[in-house]
């Protein structure tokens, strides 16, 4: 299948051979890593009551319905341990700019990287959804821990184009109140949209316990500004194209991209939110080794 050649390198799956994607924190409604349980034999999404029989564990006798009813009811839970996974592509015009000192678009970039961490959450036995979006949801596909989900998955890769303005903060909203099962919300953009609206949405993710990762995917040109001559910089995203000598724009630009990706990771800091800036110039092995192998030791 062409799109599994295009998006898992299986030299590079190799290498990453016993990494995994672990959650950070054991809270109700999703387990960290592993299929840990913080209920000790009961999973972790209540459902209902049923009466009490001999023999069952005291532990999970709800004493409040004691208080009201004079009766012995236990709690019990749905039976949910999968790590639940969402992945969310950015799709929007600006992740289609590659440099030459990038061999692939940050929108081809974050495929990959979708696609590889994917295939370890599939492996590893749990579920993962996609979404793909710019300032419309293109694709929702729901979480499955099936193996064969990765062809599904990789289809919608394959398919995605980056065409359009992005409107995050709205998308994150709605987004936010889709995704009922709780757990982690791996976000692949290069968030050129407005802060303030964006991080209102990644709030909501919280809000509703998610826990949120942001991967912000960056051209070496975005970030170095390496342009000596006169240059034409097609405008994307309906901006207007613009001619000019780039040596006088240099210092202000670098200035301007500073604060943006500073105001990024404050808000990051300030909502809980793991913030992962990524150079599409950067090995992609390197790049997910470090990422999986930093949160493997948090979670130890």
């Amino acid at each position: 299948m062409e799109a599994n050649r295009k998006y898992l390198d299986p030299q590079m799956l190799a290498k990453l051979e016993g990494l995994e994607l672990r959650a950070k924190r054991v809270i109700e409604g999703y387990v960290a890593g592993l299929h840990r349980s913080p209920y000790h034999g009961f999973s972790v999404e209540f459902a209902e009551h049923r009466e009490y029989a001999p023999g069952d564990d005291l532990r999970y006798l709800d004493w409040k319905v004691y208080g009201r009813t004079d009766k012995y009811y236990l709690k019990q839970y749905e039976e949910e341990t999968n790590l639940i996974t969402y992945l969310l592509l950015d799709t929007s015009e600006s992740m289609r700019y590659a440099s030459n000192a990038a061999s692939l678009s940050k929108l081809e970039y974050a495929k990959c990287v979708a696609a590889s961490l994917a295939y370890l959450v599939l492996r590893q036995q749990d579920s993962v959804g996609m979404v793909t979006f710019d300032d419309q949801i293109r694709h929702l596909v729901r979480q499955s821990s099936n193996p064969s989900h990765i062809k599904q998955l990789l289809h919608v890769l394959e398919d995605a184009t980056a065409n359009r303005k992005t409107d995050t903060g709205r998308i994150f909203h709605d987004l936010a109140e889709r995704l009922k099962k709780r757990g982690i919300v791996l976000i692949f953009s290069d968030l050129f949209d407005d802060v303030e609206s964006m991080m209102t949405g990644l709030k909501h993710f919280r809000h509703r316990r998610h826990e949120v990762i942001l991967f912000h995917l960056l051209d070496p040109a975005e970030l170095d500004f390496p342009f000596r001559q006169t240059t034409k910089f097609i405008g994307l995203e309906e901006l207007p194209d613009v001619v000019t000598d780039p040596r006088s724009l240099r210092k202000a630009y670098l200035e301007e991209v500073g604060q943006f990706v500073r105001a990024v990771q404050r808000g990051c800091r300030s909502n809980n939110i793991e913030y992962v800036q990524i150079r599409t110039d950067q090995s992609l092995e390197i790049a997910l080794s470090a990422f999986l192998s930093k949160r493997m030791l948090h979670t130890a």
